[in-house]
């Protein structure tokens, strides 16, 4: 297992309808289509997104599908080939969630991480950079660096009037993205085009279908492309399931569930051996720990830390059993900065967020204009009062008020998911996912109905497939991606050994 999970799973703490026709016809228009298509031109990855064997190229895409003859922009896509074309069953594209994050050299981290090799084996494997993302047509809201944390991190409220203060910010990081240098670009950075532009790689590299792999925010864009193009989509593996709606704002109220349901297992971690960490010789007194520690840092900050942070901080690492470890050791940090005031740099290490504000520009850009977000403060003041008491480790922080709030209305109908097409959908899940938890899943799941399996794990983290050590659950997937083989029924799967 690894001891980091991809960028997609930490850096989120820096947070007209193309219709289905038959396989026939698709093998027909592709074939047509591709001929008069050069053929992609294969080179060296940029320098932040090499990996052994990895090639790259970039595709122009319309940025309006609705007027596909009109502004261009590009998309970078990348390609690791099977060792054994004997072998080789087709492509599969890969995505690692975000929104708001590349992918060229996602599918080097998947290998690193242990990709099995029969997989490796089976299928060319294609990263990209989603529209609006690094070495894809960038966007940009011209934020300073001091404007970047907080824009996707907004302080925890602790009063009515903490919202309200966080809305006119809110507003202001609104108002910069529509007037920045590539705001005319925002209302088409959508998942629905995305998904569009994933289908246009198909078409590019000359394949009648393709197979897909996608964590996180990931699953909606297959979810989304599997509803949008039934008969391109092959094998789709979905790994830490956001619902039928995306990342909306429900999605984002959810987190605080999954972190109250996480947490537990931290707590039972390090308490354990409490001579170690030095955090409470209960679940009850790491509990308790986790308030005093936001509290006093809340007033003192240390390290960097602040209580916003320290919360969000928390929250990510809780995404990994080896993270956990990590975050054991920064409390411990924490606690000895604040009793002696001392202010040497934490060994631990936090999640690296992309530099510049596309990380944030590329995330607002999908979950403001894929559906739209209440667009009342006091809706915000309500529920913030709700999910303070429901969820107190973190239900202040995720049900606060963010620029989606002052966002134009989407420019399309968001995409249905639904039952119809072949059932190719293999949702892989584990039961106290911290970002994405169970209930998303769930609701998923009844969307795609006979679609769709669900492989469920008793484990806690964020990331099922290669990074836990669930034999149960990777051998699932990697049977699937390799022979189609899909389990007859949703599967459960226990707890991996200690």
């Amino acid at each position: 297992m690894r001891k980091t999970l991809p960028a997609a799973i930490v850096a989120v703490a820096v947070a007209a309808t193309a219709g289905g026709v038959s396989t026939a016809s698709v093998s027909t228009a592709s074939v047509a289509q591709t001929a008069s298509r050069p053929a992609v031109q294969w080179g060296p990855c940029p320098a932040d997104a090499t990996g052994p064997g990895l090639q790259c190229a970039t595709l122009d895409v319309p940025l309006d599908y609705r007027r596909p003859d009109g502004q261009k922009i590009s998309v970078a896509f990348s390609r690791l080939a099977s060792a054994k074309p004997e072998q080789r069953r087709g492509v599969l594209l890969l995505n690692q969630g975000g929104p708001g994050l590349g992918g060229l050299n996602f599918a080097d981290t998947l290998v690193k991480s242990g990709l099995p090799q029969q997989v490796r084996d089976s299928y060319d494997l294609i990263g990209f950079d989603p529209r609006g993302i690094g070495h894809s047509t960038p966007l940009t809201c011209d934020l300073t660096p001091e404007q970047q944390g907080p824009a996707s991190n907004p302080p925890a409220p602790k009063t009515l009037a903490d919202v309200k203060k966080s809305a006119v910010f809110a507003k202001t990081v609104a108002d910069q993205c529509a007037a920045s240098a590539t705001g005319s670009l925002l209302p088409y950075i959508t998942t629905k085009n995305t998904a569009r532009d994933m289908d246009r790689i198909r078409e590019a590299l000359g394949e009648p279908k393709l197979s897909y792999y996608g964590a996180s925010y990931g699953t909606y864009l297959g979810a989304v492309y599997a509803t949008m193009f039934p008969h391109r989509s092959d094998r789709v593996v979905l790994d830490s399931n956001l619902g039928p709606n995306g990342y909306d704002s429900h999605a984002l109220r959810q987190q605080a569930l999954g972190v109250q349901l996480r947490f537990p297992d931290f707590a039972k971690l390090v308490s354990a051996d409490p001579d170690k960490y030095g955090l409470g010789k209960t679940p009850a007194a790491v509990t308790a720990k986790y308030y005093e520690l936001a509290k006093r840092l809340e007033k003192t900050p240390a390290l960097g830390y602040d209580g916003t942070l320290f919360r969000v901080i928390t929250a990510t690492y809780l995404r990994s059993d080896p993270l956990m470890l990590e975050l054991a050791t920064l409390w411990r940090q924490l606690e000895t900065a604040l009793d002696t005031g001392k202010t040497a740099p934490a060994v631990t290490e936090r999640a690296a967020a992309p530099a510049g504000d596309n990380f944030q520009a590329g995330y607002f850009g999908v979950i403001c204009g894929d559906s739209r977000w209440p667009t009342s403060v006091h809706t915000y003041q309500a529920n913030v009062a709700i999910d303070r008491i429901r969820y107190p480790l973190y239900g202040a922080f995720a049900a606060n008020i963010r620029p989606c709030a002052f966002w134009p209305d989407p420019i399309e109908p968001q995409v249905k998911i639904s039952d119809r097409g072949p059932a190719n959908v293999l949702m892989v899940q584990n039961l106290r996912d911290p970002a994405t938890p169970m209930p998303l899943a769930l609701k998923l799941r009844k969307a795609f109905g006979d679609r769709a399996r669900l492989v469920t794990i008793d484990q806690g983290g964020h990331g099922a497939y290669v990074f836990t050590p669930s034999k149960c659950g990777n051998n699932t997937v990697t049977d699937f991606l390799v022979t189609g083989r899909r389990p007859a029924h949703d599967k459960f799967c226990p707890a991996p050994p200690a």
